[in-house]
């Protein structure tokens, strides 16, 4: 089989048996390889798909190497007949590594750090002797009450780290339950949770029923000490409430690495948001040894058994 591979992620695939052929995201497909049968994927233009996918009348596969499908199904580029599978479980740790920094970030007022450095100032406010639990405050992730929303492998990679610190950890699911040695509250359940959530993480995917999960209303249920990190998908809370929070001083801060628009515009207003951190969708980015799934996703297809497929999306 002739396997096509984007060029600018290093992948070490051992397929003997097949035929790998890099090619360039955004420019189209040489005509000698427009026979391949699975095609890996990492950056998404829809309209690039749209032009890329119809010259490939053999293809059998997507293999993308994002976490969820909807960047590549909402651009309706895979036909009919055409298996997608997903990198679900190549970004867990990267993308904790990253929610870690963007919690701590918050809770040790980096930002204020940060800010008191430019000026050349000693931050004489957050130094010296200080309680452990302020009262109005989340300056340890010691004891912290911290609710995942979106416990699917990354939000379980992030559970996990965040309790080595010694924060107190409940997920949020569609039902509820015990995952991973976590307790997991029902979604229709979350109202009750965010009165008693100290941080508040969002994992959630861009979906019909997570369009602005996060709206007016619930951040309004959150303690004004509450804070808000979002690694999930920009849809699912609502910009313009997040702001109006953060600069009544509802909440005490939030951190993102995902934006309604990317790349996020200069005139932006959520650029000068106070207290809110913005990092440009860089949490994933490196996806960590996804060539096991590949190999056997590429040899489940050569022969035929698809019920096989590793992270196999369902149409």
């Amino acid at each position: 089989m002739k396997i096509l591979v984007p060029d600018d992620v290093a992948l070490d695939l051992d397929l003997p048996q097949d035929e790998v052929v890099l090619y360039t995201f955004g420019e189209p497909i040489a005509e000698q390889h427009r026979d391949a049968d699975v095609i890996v994927m990492w950056g998404f233009g829809h309209r690039w798909l749209n032009e890329i996918v119809p010259t490939l009348p053999d293809l059998k596969l997507i293999q993308t190497l994002a976490a969820g499908p909807d960047a590549l199904l909402a651009s309706g580029a895979a036909p009919p007949g055409v298996e997608i599978t997903t990198g679900r479980g190549f970004h867990d740790r990267t993308v904790a590594e990253h929610t870690l920094m963007l919690t701590l970030a918050l809770v040790r007022h980096l930002p204020l750090s940060l800010q008191a450095q430019a000026e050349h100032r000693w931050a004489t406010e957050i130094t010296g002797s200080q309680p452990l639990h302020p009262e109005g405050q989340i300056t340890t992730l010691i004891d912290a009450r911290v609710l995942i929303w979106g416990f699917g492998s990354i939000g379980t990679q992030v559970a996990k780290v965040l309790e080595v610190f010694g924060a107190k950890v409940r997920g949020v699911a569609r039902s509820a339950g015990d995952r991973a040695g976590f307790p997991v509250v029902a979604e229709d359940d979350i109202d009750s949770e965010l009165a008693e959530t100290d941080i508040l993480i969002m994992v959630l995917p861009t979906s019909e029923s997570t369009a602005d999960a996060l709206d007016a209303r619930r951040l309004a249920l959150l303690p004004k000490h509450a804070l808000v990190v979002n690694v999930g998908r920009a849809t699912t809370w609502d910009e313009d409430a997040v702001m109006t929070s953060l600069r009544d001083g509802e909440i005490a801060g939030a951190a993102t690495d995902v934006t309604r628009e990317e790349p996020l515009p200069a005139n932006s207003k959520l650029w000068d948001t106070p207290n809110l951190i913005i990092t440009p969708h860089s949490a994933g980015g490196r996806p960590d040894n996804p060539e096991p799934t590949i190999h056997d996703n590429v040899e489940a297809i050569r022969r035929g058994e698809l019920d096989r497929l590793i992270n196999r999306v369902e149409r």
